[in-house]
């Protein structure tokens, strides 16, 4: 960790740094106003995430539908279950960060691999329950038992997707701590309407 910072502070000092950081002010569509991108880390190495500087954008296509049939595409609750933190994009790019934190794509892979966010893994909604060994849990005759895990936001494709809240209740049904689970609700919905940086684009 203290190699990467080293480097980090290296970088910053060069020129090419500098001007990287000259383009980053000059960004006129910022994530914030202190807060032109947020780099976060892929097994791909480094990405930025960034909005789209076309102030003429609009999404279109499957992202721009409003309406779904209802079942399966049902408004989803604010909360999928008690005790777990629904967030929004700035505390989900904090996550993103943070190596401790696995953020979770929760969709089938065929939605994944059209686009995602950026550091998200895909673990398929229907196999969520496979995975939590790699979460810091260790199978019990009861189930799983969870005395420390890993901190998880899951996403899907956003308010009218049950994706994401079926696979946090599926976990916590089987010993998942709530209070260790982050949902993000608008998902990729949000995330392209903000025009937010979707690997594979």
């Amino acid at each position: 960790m203290r190699f990467i910072a080293l480097i980090a502070a290296l970088m910053m000092a060069s020129p090419l740094a500098a001007e990287g950081v000259a383009q980053n002010d000059a960004l006129k569509v910022k994530i914030r106003p202190d807060l032109p991108v947020v780099t976060v880390p892929t097994v791909d190495g480094e990405v930025v995430i960034e909005r789209i500087q076309d102030t003429e954008h609009q999404v279109t296509g499957e992202w721009a539908k409003t309406s779904r049939e209802c079942p399966p595409f049902c408004i989803q609750p604010m909360t999928p279950a008690e005790g777990v933190t629904t967030i929004g994009e700035l505390e989900l790019m904090d996550m993103l960060k943070d190596p401790e934190v696995v953020v979770m794509d929760s969709r089938t892979p065929s939605w994944f691999e059209g686009g995602s966010i950026p550091g998200a893994v895909n673990v398929p909604y229907t196999q969520v329950i496979d995975h939590l060994g790699e979460l810091g849990c260790e199978p019990d005759f009861d189930g799983w038992e969870c005395e420390n895990p890993k901190r998880v936001a899951l996403f899907c494709n956003g308010n009218w997707c049950g994706q994401s809240p079926t696979a946090i209740r599926n976990m916590i049904e089987v010993g998942y701590p709530a209070d260790r689970i982050y949902y993000y609700r608008g998902g990729m919905h949000a995330w392209r309407m903000l025009g937010l940086t979707v690997t594979g684009e």
